[in-house]
């Protein structure tokens, strides 16, 4: 039986998994099960047996997933181009090709600076646009419109992480857009989507807590409905926005709130790829650190970043925070160790948050910048911020 390059994505979704539960079981990152599910790489053969037990497929099936190929390439670009000159006969296949080259494009985001996928994102997004405004009405617009909701939600977070967090207008300007083909869908789960990363900027690039606090409450409220996992992670921002404010009872009360709506998330649930197991403690131990808790959030941060390995942006993050949360305990050699990891993850991915926050935790060494340790990593930082 032939097996089109996406028979794995399917075998996957029929065991109920989402690609993000898939890379913990197999501890690889989210990025490459999508490499494998576009036909680009394959599993080493030590990873198979597992891979095989977790799809409940024999050594045979899992062969004839990942090696079986047919003309879909060709035929997929084939019917994009024909759809561009004849945006009204697009076809549901055609906008699965779409989606799955959104995928791929979004899955890189984690692991390659931003600035090199704007390109990429932007001429998919042009591209999506110009078909949904083309398309027939049904259910093919309606996939374009909501395609074209995620891509420019995608956009946004390009731009916005690729200016270090400082270009505030560009990626409203894009959340907007994503909101507003979100209420004509009338999709809360992409709506709420799109006003969560509003607020974050509101949080993390304007630092103005008490906006996005109103942000974070109106995306879990949209989603309370639909999608447990979009209202946790919204409940998580929610708690933060507490901390900034120096609510211990609000922020705890929240965090806790969010605890149980992740409990609640399925497969089924249409943002379940947004969060993971590490979301709960990257978000709480920045908590306690915003509320001076700086053992606990240690203790949390600690955690959180041994199990984020692969995903080298938020990993960044954490070890920005967890920098901070040693720093202000006066363990200036712990400190200075997660510094040093931070700065290795930014050298590869130039992530806007934890640029920001790494460079924040250096200030704080400056008392002790005559240590040899302290003045080593400054050089590091020194030629962090030089790099092309």
């Amino acid at each position: 039986m032939a097996h089109h390059r996406n028979g794995l994505a399917a075998r996957r979704r029929t065991v109920g998994l989402t690609q993000e539960a898939l890379a913990e079981h197999l501890q690889v990152d989210r990025s490459t099960i999508a490499r494998w599910e576009s036909g680009r790489t394959a599993p080493q053969p030590w990873m198979r047996p597992r891979l095989a037990r977790l799809l409940r497929v024999n050594a045979d099936g899992l062969d004839d997933l990942l090696t079986a190929r047919s003309t879909s390439d060709t035929q997929g670009q084939d019917a994009l181009d024909h759809a561009m000159l004849h945006p009204g006969r697009i076809d549901l296949p055609t906008v699965a090709t779409l989606r799955t080259r959104f995928d791929d494009c979004a899955a890189r985001y984690d692991h390659v600076p931003s600035a090199g996928l704007i390109a990429e994102a932007a001429a998919q997004l042009n591209r999506i646009d110009q078909l949904a405004a083309g398309a027939a009405c049904g259910r093919v617009q309606r996939e374009l419109h909501a395609l074209h909701a995620d891509a420019c939600t995608l956009m946004g977070q390009l731009v916005w992480d690729a200016s270090q967090r400082r270009d505030h207008t560009t990626a409203k300007t894009y959340y907007e857009q994503s909101a507003v083909l979100a209420r004509h869908l009338r999709d809360t789960t992409l709506e709420a989507h799109a006003l969560l990363r509003t607020c974050y900027v509101a949080l993390y690039g304007a630092h103005d807590a008490v906006a996005g606090l109103a942000l974070a409450e109106q995306a879990a409220g949209i989603a309370g409905h639909t999608s447990p996992a979009l209202s946790g992670l919204a409940l998580l921002h929610v708690a933060e926005a507490h901390a900034m404010l120096g609510s211990v009872s609000d922020c705890e009360r929240a965090l806790a709130d969010a605890e149980c709506q992740l409990t609640r998330v399925n497969s089924s649930d249409a943002a379940a790829g947004l969060v993971s197991p590490t979301q709960f403690g990257r978000l709480a131990g920045s908590c306690y650190l915003s509320l001076g808790d700086h053992r606990r959030a240690e203790t949390l941060l600690t955690g959180t970043a041994e199990k984020l390995r692969g995903r080298r942006k938020s990993r960044a993050i954490v070890l920005g925070n967890l920098t901070l949360a040693r720093i202000r305990q006066r363990d200036v050699e712990a400190g200075v160790a997660s510094l040093t990891e931070a700065i290795a993850e930014l050298e590869a991915t130039r992530g806007g948050g934890g640029m920001n926050i790494v460079f924040g935790a250096a200030r704080e060494l400056r008392p002790w910048r005559q240590e040899p340790l302290v003045a080593e990593v400054h050089d590091r930082l020194l030629g962090l911020m030089t790099a092309a």
